[in-house]
């Protein structure tokens, strides 16, 4: 646990200035076909300082965490923003206050040996191997990552924190009657490390079974029609593209480099069954994925309020796109580690749910398809995107039908959403997300309910 060495020196922080101690831990174990392709553990820390003066950030880091390594970094950093300051001469307004986020989550570390995680991988790995002997390949992973911090700045924050997560990923391949290799990857996922998540490998052979059923789906699957057809989106689509291409655009630091999402605020966006929120660590009384009490520049977190009803009403921000914008910060900045600068990032961001049942969604389809899971996805500044679909099925006459192979969805988001007629009241999370935006990898939540829309499908 890492220990507060920095509030001593609150009495002396002139200016805005942070100081933050932080520790990630990363832990994998990777089998595939029996063969071991990963096996790691690392831990990485030190502290840094960032100071801001006339509009500039003054930046020092350490790999040590003492008095002496605090001192030298917050007096680098001191000189670092005064030299900025000087040479450069364009002077702005200064950042805006926040109140002071006092928050502390409990103190957990009750992580795994590596040696009893590599027994445990080994244990699912062979139920597997005996179950379903006659895969084409088979791969299963474990990995838990943490990020610990300690935090003060010059305005009155305080913060400890510690976040961990762990997931179980699995992975069968197949032989199909036409001879290809088919594919089907799920997952399992939840906050605390490895023990606290998953008391023995049986608790996990129900996901495996239910893994194989559906790669024997998928198996016997068909490559959909490619063309603008209607479909009905799952939560892992509904918060790949709640992420993706409604996320990064309004993301302030992205809006000022020229998003769509900046000449769009106030104006429709989508269908007025859409909205999209932010959330910093709870939502309908339930905690989050990724579970921001104060971000890392010491605001306290609030709950962005991105599309309502289906017009775009805001943006998420740090205190430097905050003063750009002439607004409050959101509690939106976020580091990947002691070295990193924070900047704007999601915390859990999700579709909210509607009114509808999925299965009368299903039944209002003539022909079209049910989209379930994804592999991947990506999106620019326009909203424009492309998603990898790995599972699915088609919906004929209101019913399910056959699965479908490995295909893409794309489009349009802000035109997209404008087809949505039909949303769901269930909210579904996937906490095991890692997003890496300007090279900083970091955890996120992402979630939906499922939506019917328009969208263009790919064929084989």
């Amino acid at each position: 646990m890492l220990q507060d060495l920095l509030s001593i020196y609150k009495p002396k922080l002139t200016g805005h200035t942070e100081l933050r101690a932080q520790r990630n831990l990363s832990r994998m174990v990777y089998i595939q076909s029996g063969n071991v392709r990963g096996n790691s553990f690392a831990v990485e820390g030190g502290m840094s300082a960032r100071v801001y003066d006339g509009g500039y950030w003054g930046v020092a880091s350490d790999t040590s965490y003492d008095g002496k390594a605090i001192e030298n970094a917050l007096a680098a950093a001191s000189r670092n923003a005064k030299l900025l300051s000087t040479k450069l001469g364009v002077k702005h307004p200064p950042l805006p206050s926040a109140p002071p986020g006092k928050f502390a989550t409990k103190p957990n570390e009750n992580d795994a040996e590596q040696r009893a995680v590599m027994e445990f991988t080994r244990e699912l790995d062979s139920y597997i191997v005996k179950k379903y002997p006659g895969l084409a390949a088979r791969t299963v992973a474990m990995i838990s990552d943490a990020a610990e911090k300690v935090i003060v700045t010059s305005d009155g924050a305080d913060l400890y924190s510690m976040l961990p997560r762990a997931t179980v990923y699995f992975s069968l391949c197949v032989t199909a009657p036409d001879g290809t290799v088919v594919e089907y990857s799920d997952f399992d996922h939840g906050t605390g490390f490895i023990p606290d998540r998953y008391s023995s490998p049986e608790a996990l052979f129900s996901k495996i079974d239910e893994t194989y059923e559906k790669l024997m789906q998928k198996r016997e699957g068909v490559f959909p029609d490619a063309g603008v057809c209607d479909v009905i989106i799952d939560s892992n689509l509904g918060g790949m593209l709640a992420h993706e291409a409604i996320g990064h655009p309004t993301e302030a630091d992205l809006v000022r480099s020229g998003s769509v999402a900046g000449p769009n605020l106030g104006k429709s966006v989508a269908s007025e069954l859409i909205s999209i929120t932010d959330f910093a660590n709870t939502a309908y009384g339930e905690a989050l994925p990724q579970n921001v009490l104060v971000d890392d520049e010491g605001t306290p977190a609030r709950d962005v309020k991105i599309i309502e009803n289906g017009v775009l009403r805001g943006f998420m921000h740090s205190r430097d796109t905050a003063r750009h914008f002439d607004t409050e910060p959101t509690g939106n900045a976020r580091a990947e580690s002691f070295q990193a600068e924070p900047i704007v990032r999601m915390r859990n961001t999700a579709i909210l749910p509607g009114n509808d049942k999925l299965q009368d969604m299903i039944a209002s389809v003539d022909n079209g398809y049910f989209l379930t899971q994804t592999g991947n996805g990506s999106a620019d500044l326009t909203s424009e995107f492309m998603f990898g679909v790995t599972m699915g099925y088609e919906i004929k006459k209101g019913k399910l039908g056959r699965a479908i192979r490995d295909t893409t969805v794309s489009g349009v988001a802000f035109d997209m959403l404008k087809t949505v007629t039909m949303v769901s009241d269930e909210l579904c999370w996937n906490g095991s997300g890692t997003c890496g935006k300007s090279g900083q990898s970091m955890p996120v939540g992402m979630g939906g309910p499922s939506i019917k829309c328009k969208i263009t499908i790919g064929g084989r």
